[in-house]
Parts: structure tokens; C-alpha cells; sequence
């Protein structure tokens, strides 16, 4: 496998993610708060739920990448495990930094902000991959699979602590009765 095919492939991966993040972040309100589009899609503007604009796009081309490459890349299942951590993790990290400076939020560097760990955590990955960088890929699946979990029991059964309230309504996940 030529680095050149992998860095073209986090490119691709990197501008799906921006589109198709984007788009879930509206996808529940438009499916009419549909259950189903819960599950994947910002169901509010917790932190937790923009986590998912992250998680989704960048697991989705995690496959597509697993099925274009064949297993040729033995560590590319764990390197964009740890680029979608590092993603989830930089987002978290620098919003609750931002956020506490200034006070509040500013809409136009949460969405930089969406943009910026995208493109650390594809370009944390391609280093992993083009380095092969050693790892195990039965635990990325099982880390994958747990995030994926979380967030499916998380949107509907949310912990009451600021990660996970909607910063406008005041309400934690998907239920209406859990105002605070």
C-alpha cells in the first residue's frame, strides 16, 4: 500500500467527515425526532451530542477504509481508532477550555472547532498508518464498539452533568421530563 493512497484516503475521509458531520447535526430534527436518527444524530447541543458529529462520520469511513484496503494496512483499524480518540478527546478538551476563559460559548469556534479535531485526528491517524505504528485491533473493535454503546444508552439515559445538558433548553438527552 503506497503512503500516497492513504494520505488520499485521509483527505477523502477527513472531507466526508466535515459533510456528513455537518449534516448530523440536523438529521433528527428533520426525520421528524425520529428514534432511529437518535441513535446517530446531535439530538441537541450537549457536548455529548456533538461528539457524535465526530464519531459516526469518522467510524463510517473507518469501514470504508477497512473494505478498500482488504487488510493490507494490518494497523489501520487501531490507528483510526486512536485518531477518532484523539478527535472526541481534543474537542472536549479544548470546548471546556474555550468556554471556561471566555465564559461562554462562541458559535463560529465551536463549528472551527468541529473542523480543527477532525483534521488532527485523520492526520493522527495517517501518521499512525504510514509509521506502522504497532497496536491491537481487537481492542480498537472493542473501544469502538463501547463509544458506540455509550452513546446509544447515553442519548437516551444521559448522567446529569454538563457534558450532557443542552446548554439552551437546560434538559439532558432526548426526554423531555429530565429538566433541571
Amino acid at each position: 500500500m503506497t503512503i500516497k493512497k492513504v494520505r488520499n484516503f485521509q483527505i477523502f475521509s477527513t472531507i466526508f467527515t466535515f459533510i456528513v458531520g455537518t449534516l448530523l447535526h440536523f438529521t433528527f430534527e428533520l426525520s421528524g425526532s425520529n428514534l432511529k436518527f437518535a441513535i446517530f444524530s446531535a439530538i441537541n447541543e450537549s457536548t455529548w451530542e456533538h461528539l457524535k458529529l465526530l464519531y459516526f462520520p469518522m467510524l463510517l469511513s473507518t469501514i470504508f477504509g477497512i473494505i478498500l484496503f482488504k487488510n493490507r494496512i494490518p494497523n489501520f483499524l487501531c490507528s483510526k481508532t486512536i485518531g477518532i480518540l484523539t478527535s472526541i478527546i481534543f474537542e472536549i478538551i479544548f470546548f471546556y477550555t474555550y468556554t471556561g476563559i471566555l465564559g461562554n460559548n462562541i458559535t463560529i469556534i465551536d463549528i472551527s472547532l468541529f473542523f480543527v479535531s477532525t483534521i488532527l485526528g485523520e492526520f493522527v491517524a495517517y501518521i499512525l498508518i504510514v509509521n506502522k505504528f504497532k497496536c491491537n485491533n481487537k481492542l480498537a473493535l472493542l473501544i469502538l464498539f463501547f463509544i458506540f454503546m455509550l452513546f446509544i444508552i447515553f442519548t437516551f439515559n444521559p448522567p446529569k452533568i454538563g457534558l450532557f445538558k443542552d446548554p439552551i433548553t437546560k434538559m439532558y438527552g432526548i426526554q423531555t421530563q429530565n429538566r433541571n
